[in-house]
C-alpha cells in the first residue's frame, strides 16, 4: 500500500462493515448483521467482512467483502481453496484503495469497491451500481453466487453464543416490549380520563403545551410523524403515528 494512503487493512475492514449496513438506496446492501474478520469454521475461510440480510425479499442473503491493500495480496487471493471451489457470500466484493485494482481484473461475479483517501466508498463493479429498481433486481440475480450455508451458520451461531444465555435475553426483551406496550396504553387511558374529568382546561392550551415539547425519542414536533426508528413507533406497534398520539 502506498505511504500516501492514510488507512491500513483494519481501517478498510471497519469501512467495509459500515458499507454492508448501508441501505441499497445509498449503494449498499442493507445488511441487518455485519462483522469483520470472523471464522467460518475451525479451519478455512476468514472473510475480512461479511454481512447478512433477512427481510423476506429478493435482496436477502449474505455479502462478503475481501480487503486488499497490495497488488501481491490481490493476485494471491485467487489461489485460495475457497476461491477455487465454494466459499461464503451470495454477493462478493473486493475493497481496495482507489486505483489499486481495476474492474477488468476481477474474477467472474465479483464486485469492486474503491476507497478514497477520505474514506469514501466508490463502487466500481457489482449490482450496487444499478440506481433503478428493475435493473438492480436483475443485477442481483446475475451476480449471485451459491454459498456454503454450513459455514455461514457457523458464523451466526458463534456470534450469537457470545451474548450469553440467548433464551434469557429473549425473555427479557419480550418482557420489556410487553411493559412498554402496557405503559403506553396506561398513558392513553390516563389522558382520556384527564380530558373527561377536566373539561375546563381549553384544548387550545393543551395543544399549545404539546407543541413546545418535542418527542424525546426523535425530536419531532406536535402534529409531525415520528421517525421510523423512534421508540414511540414501537410502543404503538405502528409504522407512522402522529405526535399527538404519542404524547396523549
Amino acid at each position: 500500500m502506498s505511504d500516501l494512503f492514510p488507512m491500513n487493512h483494519a481501517d478498510l475492514c471497519a469501512i467495509a462493515v459500515k458499507w454492508l449496513q448501508r441501505e441499497p438506496s445509498k449503494k449498499g446492501h442493507g445488511c441487518d448483521v455485519a462483522v469483520s474478520e470472523v471464522k467460518t469454521g475451525y479451519t478455512g475461510e476468514i472473510p475480512d467482512a461479511v454481512g447478512f440480510r433477512r427481510k423476506d425479499d429478493h435482496r436477502d442473503g449474505s455479502v462478503v467483502v475481501e480487503v486488499k491493500v497490495s497488488r501481491a495480496d490481490f493476485l494471491a487471493d485467487g489461489k485460495k481453496a475457497h476461491r477455487v471451489d465454494g466459499g461464503v457470500g451470495n454477493w462478493r466484493y473486493f475493497m481496495c484503495p482507489e486505483g489499486l485494482i481495476a474492474a477488468d481484473e476481477l474474477p467472474p461475479g465479483w464486485g469492486l469497491l474503491w476507497v478514497n483517501k477520505r474514506g469514501h466508498v466508490k463502487p466500481q463493479a457489482g449490482p450496487v451500481l444499478q440506481r433503478h429498481y428493475g435493473p438492480y433486481v436483475e443485477a442481483l440475480c446475475e451476480w449471485r453466487h451459491d454459498t456454503d450455508h454450513g459455514r455461514e451458520q457457523f458464523i451466526l451461531v458463534k456470534l450469537l453464543s457470545r451474548v450469553g444465555d440467548v433464551e434469557e435475553m429473549n425473555s427479557r426483551l419480550k418482557q420489556a416490549y410487553s411493559e412498554q406496550s402496557r405503559l403506553a396504553k396506561r398513558c392513553n387511558d390516563l389522558t382520556r380520563e384527564l380530558h373527561s374529568s377536566s373539561p375546563a382546561v381549553p384544548d387550545s392550551l393543551i395543544k399549545g403545551l404539546q407543541s413546545i415539547a418535542p418527542c424525546d425519542g426523535c425530536g419531532s414536533s406536535h402534529g409531525e410523524h415520528h421517525a421510523p426508528e423512534c421508540p414511540s413507533v414501537d410502543a404503538f406497534a405502528a409504522g407512522r403515528i402522529a405526535e399527538s398520539e404519542a404524547r396523549s
